[in-house]
C-alpha cells in the first residue's frame, strides 16, 4: 500500500503576484500580501510535515523557501519594481548600465559626504535627518514608479527610475548603519 501525500502543491510556474493572488502591479495591498503570505506559510511550513515522508519534507522546505522569496520580493519596493520590469523583459539593474543623471549623483555624493562628516562628529541628529530626507525622496520615486508602471505601463521609462530608487535604498541603508554605529 502506497502512502498518500497530504502536502499541498505550490505551482512554481506562477509568478510572485499569482502565488499570492494579487494583481501584477507596483502598488500592492500590503495587508492582502501579508495575509496571503501567512496563509501560504501555514499550508507549507516544514514543521507541519516533520513526521512526513522525506519527499514531503523536501517539498515543504522548497515550497516555504519559494513563498519566502516571493514575499520578500513583493514586500520591498525596489525588488518589486525590479521584478515587475523583469516580468516584462526589462533588466533594471544591468551591470553594464551605470548611467544616472549627474544632478542625481551629485546630490547623493553630497549626502554621503555630509553623512561622513556627521559620523566623524558623532552627530546622530544629522544622520537621522539625512536618512529621513533620502527616504522621503525614495517615497516620491515610488509614487512616480506607481504611475509609470501601474497607470501608464511604460516599463522603459520606469527603468532608470528603478535604478535611482535602488541607489537611494542603498544610501538610506548605509546611513542607517552609520547611525546605528553611533548608538
Amino acid at each position: 500500500m502506497r502512502a498518500v501525500s497530504l502536502f499541498p502543491m505550490i505551482d512554481v510556474s506562477r509568478n510572485h503576484f499569482e502565488l499570492f493572488g494579487l494583481p501584477a502591479r507596483y502598488r500592492v495591498d500590503e495587508s492582502a500580501l501579508d495575509a496571503a503570505y501567512r496563509k501560504l506559510q501555514l499550508e507549507v511550513h516544514h514543521d507541519r510535515f516533520a513526521r512526513g515522508m522525506d519527499a514531503e519534507k523536501r517539498m515543504a522546505l522548497q515550497s516555504s523557501a519559494r513563498v519566502n522569496e516571493a514575499y520578500r520580493a513583493l514586500k520591498d519596493p525596489v525588488q518589486r519594481a525590479q521584478y515587475l520590469l523583469g516580468m516584462k523583459g526589462v533588466d533594471a539593474v544591468a551591470e553594464t548600465d551605470t548611467n544616472l543623471p549627474m544632478e542625481f549623483l551629485e546630490r547623493q555624493l553630497e549626502r554621503r559626504e555630509a553623512a561622513s562628516e556627521a559620523i566623524a562628529a558623532g552627530d546622530l541628529r544629522t544622520l537621522s535627518s539625512l536618512r529621513d530626507t533620502v527616504r522621503d525622496e525614495a517615497r516620491e520615486i515610488e509614487d512616480h514608479l506607481a504611475r509609470s508602471l501601474d497607470t501608464e505601463g511604460d516599463y522603459a521609462k520606469a527603468r532608470p527610475v528603478v535604478r535611482e530608487l535602488t541607489f537611494l535604498a542603498k544610501l538610506a541603508e548605509d546611513i542607517g548603519a552609520m547611525a546605528a554605529s553611533l548608538d
